[in-house]
């Protein structure tokens, strides 16, 4: 018994709902919408860096090893059939340690010196920077350490302006469903805003009020929201 009484209930709050609804849609001269789409879309540029250094007690032998490393990189990514690859200016650091004087005084001297290079490249070439391995830079017994890739979208701009038409187009369906509960129809558009455009890995849930623009994963989703006021009939 207690079970129908709130049956009924709810039934009666969800019509009053509905009423409420339809009286606001009827006694309104506009209703306003969100409209969503979303596009799957593949990373058309890739960045791709690495980095590799050298150690030495005197400055020339260090310079010379991180030349010697620098041509065996070179080496290796033109046998991967990477190009246009650049290699930045050499960091150089000097190496200290503390030393302890006759007379009790606690000083620093040179013990050597580490120079640090890194080298990077934008490619189309997705895939090929992608699957890059440099274990063979590894074996040779070079100290080289990769960053993660980066993979761009860089047609991000005019897919945007295509999205928000289509995010308008679906303002404009649900506006019309919802104005035909209160028993009108939609005219003209009275303005709209634009929402944030989110850029996530493909699945990912993520959003920010910022908008997300993922760099990490090469098949993402791009999401576009747009806020519509409609004019009833």
């Amino acid at each position: 018994m207690l079970a129908g009484l709130f049956l009924a209930a709810g039934l009666v709050f969800a019509a009053m709902l509905g009423t409420s609804a339809w009286v606001k849609i009827k006694n309104s001269q506009f209703v306003t919408v969100k409209g969503s789409v979303q596009k799957n879309i593949e990373s058309d540029l890739a960045i791709w860096s690495g980095s590799f250094q050298a150690e030495a007690e005197t400055l020339l032998e260090a310079q010379r090893e991180i030349q010697t490393n620098r041509t065996l990189v070179a080496k290796f990514l033109d046998d991967a059939g990477v190009k246009n690859f650049t290699f930045a200016p050499i960091a150089i650091e000097e190496l200290k340690a503390s030393h302890k004087s006759a007379d009790g005084f606690v000083a620093q001297r040179t013990t050597g010196f580490r120079l640090l290079q890194s080298v990077s490249v934008e490619s189309t070439d997705v895939d090929r920077l992608d699957k890059l391995d440099t274990t063979p830079l590894l074996e040779q017994g070079m100290i080289f350490t990769v960053g993660a890739p980066e993979f761009i979208y860089t047609k991000a701009g005019e897919t945007k302006i295509e999205m928000l038409a289509a995010a308008t187009k679906d303002a404009r369906a649900r506006a019309e469903q919802i104005a035909q509960q209160g028993g009108r129809g939609i005219a003209a558009l009275h303005d709209a805003d634009q929402g944030i455009f989110q850029i996530t890995p493909v699945h990912s849930a993520a959003t920010s009020w910022e908008g997300n623009n993922d760099m990490t994963s090469r098949q993402k989703t791009m999401t576009a929201v747009v806020t519509a006021t409609f004019v009833l009939n």
